[in-house]
């Protein structure tokens, strides 16, 4: 049986103030990727966004058709920017979005999701991505947890996953993850077909 998104135990972590996975600014891979972006026009989607950290980088970089999305309502980004765009927070399951985003990005949505979900998480990314759209970030390379977030993987199970709608384009570990996710983590550039 499919579990589902609990927003109630994603708000829990936020009023408990377990938020382990949040590293309090945009993640150097991440980061190093969004630098060498032209293109100020691209609709950018953050799924299971939190704090976003990405979303405000992205913004102060003038980025203005980014589009956060969390089951939680509690971490939206408006408190630290004021000024982002309220119809582009979105609180709401990401499996009933409705869009067309030219980059996503991934940023510890999937590994949040129960394993039972990824083909769904793979189909919607299919579904929202524009004609060759992307889907950019990273995932973890390790066993990590079984029985709640963060639920693991490996760089195999990714490509069996993801092969049949997205050209692999990248997938390999990442060279600048942070000292605690070193080792652990991959990063992706794949291509909607």
């Amino acid at each position: 049986m499919k579990q589902t998104i609990d927003k109630q135990f994603w708000d829990n972590k936020y009023t408990n103030e377990q938020t382990g996975w949040d590293i309090g600014y945009v993640s150097s891979p991440i980061k190093e990727y969004i630098d060498q972006l032209t293109n100020k026009e691209l609709r950018i989607l953050i799924p299971g966004a939190g704090n976003s950290y990405e979303a405000e980088y992205l913004y102060k970089q003038g980025f203005k058709n980014v589009t956060v999305i969390d089951i939680s309502k509690q971490p939206l980004i408006s408190k630290r920017i004021p000024e982002f765009p309220s119809e582009n927070l979105l609180h709401q399951d990401f499996f009933k979005l409705n869009g067309e985003y030219d980059i996503i990005f991934e940023q510890t949505f999937f590994c949040a999701l129960d394993p039972s979900l990824r083909k769904d998480y793979v189909n919607k990314m299919h579904e929202v991505l524009s004609e060759n759209g992307k889907l950019v970030g990273l995932m973890f390379d390790a066993p990590l947890n079984t029985e709640h977030p963060p639920f693991g993987g490996t760089k195999e199970e990714y490509k069996n996953l993801f092969e049949q709608k997205f050209e692999m384009k990248i997938i390999e570990m990442a060279h600048n993850s942070i000292e605690s996710r070193a080792g652990k983590e991959v990063f992706i550039n794949f291509i909607k077909k």
